[in-house]
């Protein structure tokens, strides 16, 4: 079994599947995934450079540690600039598979000098590695080491996808002076809020799947620690069972009693607030240092969607001046690693919209480098733009900044009681405050048997994290689970932008979670997720210093959805879907207020929903005036 049938089983399996979605596990035609026929990567396109290639060319960081590359020199008398890629996931792969990127002599034969690292302490390089520890000093000397390489002309470019994208904004905020572009892509802006946590929750469907079966393993390697590497593809395997295992602090993959295997897994475990741990390393608090131009490429189903749309606002705000005008996003119809490409497994809805929803990141990056590093094309860059896929019409649309500027901020209001989906009775959302008191709506969440995530915005890939648009319509048979949704819409509407739910509720528990998400509603009852947010309620009000609930008190919770481009269509219902559980793609709320990590009891709590006139739950949604249709072709060089 394959792709995202067995994902779902599997996370279905992790949660007592049978009894938790109508009629067990469904292996329906909407859960199966399926790739483009086709191969990766082309050579079609090359520049006329003749290229050589250099492995394992050294590089000494200030503390004397060697770090290795392989350096593609392109045949040419001509000084020229550099693209660097620093990653933790090989050199020799340089992230061309799955359908990613083009090959690094592809972009050398575009006559530039590509370099490909090693990070510390992974592949060729020396020295221990440790999860964002080492990126920022490595990441300046690295540059200011590629820069001086014979035939340079004195500029770099970096680039990469992920924590391949993590390794340009550490290098960035450090300030090289030799750096001169970045073109980061599904990367996020803080490495607490929004990569490790979400709301105050764990990323756990992400963090433990990656850092056992990808950074851990990788490490292990290096050490030439066979032991630990066999056993963690071991692990790997059975990455349901893993999922499932209390507490945290004590998992087993990573072995906690040996400090070489990944003390900073068990770091992030102690540190669950944004404390300055995890504050050193925070883009977002350093936007002014940065003051190169960025090319940000992100996904509507991505991992770190929100804080690459907030890298592109923060520059545009308060990156250095030189760089504030020289700042483009590009969203695209995309989960972590399914780019639209041939070879992609992507999620079906996705697969569907055809050779319009594939990612430009190739094309547009070496318009983007020619222009900075190279000082030739004229319509990449001179003012803040955002490219972004409108799903639903499936068509490419632009503006100049975000949110979108035309932006009209609708506010819909929770209405009617009785609103669990599997008691037949779906609550409304309305355009007018209510005036008066309301009944309140409630539900039994018990952590041993959390609602499964059918889809999202995690990480990495379809197979196996739960991330894409899929049917929702079986897990809102769950009475844990609430539902509101307007009145048929009488005219197409699209919805772009950041959507807030503001929910009055209570709960027996000094601490819980509450989960929201945005839907689409088709005329034929299909229900299709477009994204998600979640608050540990005990972060309310702070990230850094959590407070726990008052049993039975009601409480404004602010639960930021992450952004969605879609065209509803006449007829299409916008639903609001209220939970407090996501599993696996955030770590269940224990219900008991005990500190994160640390222990593996649970308890059920009792969850009150509020939306009279003194509790007015809403939500505001970002609708975009009709305008200009877009286009099915991106535009590399608008106005050139």
């Amino acid at each position: 079994m394959s792709g995202y049938v067995f994902g779902v089983l599997r996370w279905c399996t992790a949660v007592a599947c049978v009894g938790i979605l109508v009629g067990g596990c469904t292996t329906s035609t909407d859960t199966k995934s399926t790739s483009q026929t086709g191969t990766w990567p082309p050579n079609d396109d090359r520049g006329h450079c003749a290229v050589d290639k250099q492995a394992d060319v050294p590089a000494t960081m200030r503390d004397g540690t060697v770090l290795r590359a392989d350096v593609y020199r392109p045949q040419t008398s001509d000084s020229v600039p550099v693209l660097l890629m620093r990653t933790q996931y090989g050199k020799a792969a340089a992230q061309i598979q799955p359908s990613r990127y083009r090959t690094p002599d592809w972009f050398a034969s575009h006559c530039y000098l590509v370099v490909i690292q090693d990070i510390r302490g992974i592949g060729s390089s020396d020295g221990t590695f440790t999860e964002f520890g080492n990126d920022t000093h490595d990441g300046y000397d690295t540059v200011e080491w590629a820069a001086q390489l014979p035939g340079s002309n004195g500029k770099v470019g970096m680039y990469g996808s992920s924590y391949v994208g993590a390794t340009q904004w550490l290098a960035a905020i450090e300030t090289p002076p030799h750096l001169a572009a970045i073109v980061p892509a599904n990367t996020a802006s803080d490495y607490y809020d929004g990569w490790t946590y979400e709301g105050g929750a764990f990323r756990l469907g992400f963090v433990e799947p990656w850092a056992m079966g990808t950074i851990g393993l990788e490490s292990a390697e290096q050490r030439r620690d066979k032991a630990t590497a066999d056993q963690l593809r071991t692990d790997k395997q059975n990455t349901t069972s893993w999922l499932n295992y209390r507490p945290y602090q004590d998992f087993p993959p990573l072995q906690p009693n040996n400090p070489a295997v990944a003390p900073w897994y068990f770091d992030w475990i102690r540190n669950s607030t944004r404390n300055d741990y995890w504050k050193q390393w925070s883009i977002r608090d350093r936007y002014p240092n940065v003051r190169v131009p960025v090319l940000d490429i992100e996904g509507w189903y991505d991992a770190f969607l929100a804080g690459g749309i907030e890298n592109f606002t923060g520059m545009v705000e308060r990156g250095a001046a030189p760089a504030r005008q020289n700042q483009r996003l590009v969203i695209g119809p995309w989960d972590h690693l399914g780019w639209g490409r041939p070879t992609s497994m992507i999620a079906p809805r996705l697969e569907q919209l055809g050779p319009v929803g594939d990612s430009p990141i190739n094309e547009l990056m070496l318009a983007w480098f020619d222009h900075f590093l190279e000082g030739t094309g004229s319509g990449v860059a001179g003012k803040p733009r955002v490219d972004y896929y409108l799903m639903g019409a499936n068509r490419w649309k632009s503006a100049s900044n975000w949110p979108l500027p035309q932006t009209q901020w609708k506010e819909y209001f929770f209405a009617d009681s009785g609103a669990n989906g599997a008691a037949g009775r779906i609550g409304k959302l309305v355009e007018h405050a209510p005036s008066g008191p309301a009944a309140v709506d409630r539900y039994v969440y018990d952590p041993a048997s959390p609602a499964p995530s059918i889809g999202g915005h995690s990480c990495c890939s379809v197979g196996s994290g739960p991330q894409g648009p899929f049917d929702q319509t079986a897990v809102e048979q769950r009475s844990d689970v609430l539902t509101y949704s307007t009145d048929p819409l009488r005219a197409e509407t699209e919805v772009t932008g950041p959507i807030t739910v503001k929910l009055w509720a209570s709960s027996t528990a000094l601490d819980t979670d509450f989960v929201a998400r945005l839907e689409v509603v088709g005329p034929d009852g299909s229900t299709v997720n477009l994204n998600n947010g979640i608050i540990r309620a005990a972060f309310r009000d702070s990230l850094s210093d959590p407070t726990p609930l008052v049993p039975g008190q009601p409480y404004a919770f602010t639960i930021k959805i992450w952004p969605t481009s879609y065209q509803f269509k006449a007829g299409d219902r916008i639903r609001v879907a209220i939970s407090s559980s996501d599993y696996p793609q955030y770590a269940p709320n224990p219900n008991t207020g005990e500190p994160f990590g640390d222990s593996a009891r649970t308890q059920p709590a009792t969850q009150t929903i509020y939306k009279d006139a003194e509790h007015p739950s809403s939500v505001v949604v970002p609708i975009i005036p009709a305008d200009a249709a877009g286009s099915t072709s991106f535009d590399i060089e608008p106005g050139s």
